[in-house]
């Protein structure tokens, strides 16, 4: 099992942030697109080159986010109509999140075997996620999934901040 930590800086304007290994090194560098459309973010190896990449949909009624790895699309994060509550689906071949993914406590299954553990690392400045591979092979689409949930977070308390205002 390996275990990969993700922080994001709270005031970081060029969205660029770093996955560390369990030794603090460098492991993928994620950089996102800051006031592009569409909005997308790239996961890095620690060669530059790229192995992944999320981007969220422009032109759609409800959110959505499409997740390539390899340049092969792997899974689609969209939100559901709902009135009370917001919902969010992944859609993927196999792949599903058991858990409070919102809260960023849940874990990852392929085909009902837990393939990684997702949990938030509290009282640290920004966003800090632990999360533990089980399968190397899925190392990457679990680091790309992240990087899209949270997208998905921060849109949602963008949009319920500009509601409120």
């Amino acid at each position: 099992m390996k275990q990969l930590y993700i922080k994001q800086k709270v005031f970081s304007l060029n969205s660029k942030f770093t996955v560390k290994d369990q030794e603090e090194n460098d492991a993928y560098y994620v950089e996102g697109s800051f006031l592009k459309i569409p909005k997308t973010f790239s996961v890095m190896n620690t060669a530059g080159e790229e192995v992944a990449l999320v981007t969220k949909k422009v032109m759609s009624f409800l959110p959505k986010f499409f997740v390539e790895v390899n340049g092969q699309e792997v899974l689609t994060i969209k939100k559901e109509f709902s009135f009370l509550k917001a919902r969010y689906t992944i859609d993927a071949a196999g792949i599903e999140v058991k858990g409070n993914w919102l809260d960023m406590d849940f874990q990852v299954l392929q085909n009902g075997e837990v393939i990684g553990q997702v949990s938030k690392e509290w009282f640290t400045w920004g966003d800090s996620y632990r999360v533990q591979v089980m399968k190397d092979e899925m190392e990457t689409i679990l680091i790309a999934l992240v990087v899209a949930i949270d997208c998905v977070k921060a849109d949602q308390a963008a949009a319920s901040s500009a509601a409120n205002n």
